[in-house]
């Protein structure tokens, strides 16, 4: 099994990976494979709806987006992690979800989804909420912790200091563990689960 983990931080090394090496630990201890992608300091623009993804197969700006849509469709699992920024998630990550998740040409549904973010103080909830967002419209079941999966510090290294927020890591990642293990003996023995036809409406009509 395979978890795909997305850094939203700009800074190399800083608290929120130290939150995502957390859960690499408890990954690596149950022999789940994952990869560490980081992409807050990449530039990626946001979606300009131009549709070109529904004929073309994938986003027309050929970035660092398209090379994340084959990862993520062979991963069982995905993380998204940010740091808090005026108490949303860091744009460039934004950006790079609205376009992944909009241009993808494969289902989601079932696939264990999981956010986390990281701030000195305060935000982390709003910003928590948004990225959830992404799973709960795609079919994705969102995995739980023992409380908010958020981490504080400030300075570099200092989330090495909340050891609630790492133990609520290690409980995130045995969490998705556990529930990408279980869908997995689920779709073996029943499938997926079966879909109506989309009923696209708007609130005129």
């Amino acid at each position: 099994m395979k978890v795909l983990i997305i850094n939203g931080s700009p800074r190399k090394d800083g608290n929120t990976s130290i939150a995502i090496a957390e859960m690499v630990r408890i990954f690596d201890k149950e022999g789940i494979e994952s990869e560490v992608v980081q992409i807050g300091n990449k530039d990626i623009r946001g979606c300009i709806a131009c549709n070109t993804c529904r004929t073309g197969g994938k986003c027309v700006f050929d970035d660092a987006v398209n090379e994340l849509a084959p990862k993520f469709e062979e991963a069982d699992g995905l993380v998204v992690a940010s740091p808090v920024y005026y108490a949303s998630p860091n744009a460039t990550l934004i950006a790079c979800l609205d376009r992944l998740f909009y241009s993808k040409t494969f289902d989601t549904t079932m696939k264990v989804g999981a956010s986390v973010v990281v701030a000195r103080r305060g935000g982390c909830s709003a910003s928590f909420d948004v990225l959830n967002k992404y799973f709960m419209m795609n079919n994705m079941p969102v995995a739980s912790s023992q409380y908010w999966n958020s981490v504080h510090g400030r300075e570099k290294g200092e989330a090495e200091q909340d050891k609630e927020g790492l133990q609520t890591m290690r409980t995130l990642a045995s969490n998705m563990v556990f529930l990408m293990r279980g869908i997995a003996m689920a779709k073996e023995k029943y499938g997926l689960p079966a879909k109506e036809e989309w009923q696209g409406t708007h609130f005129i009509r």
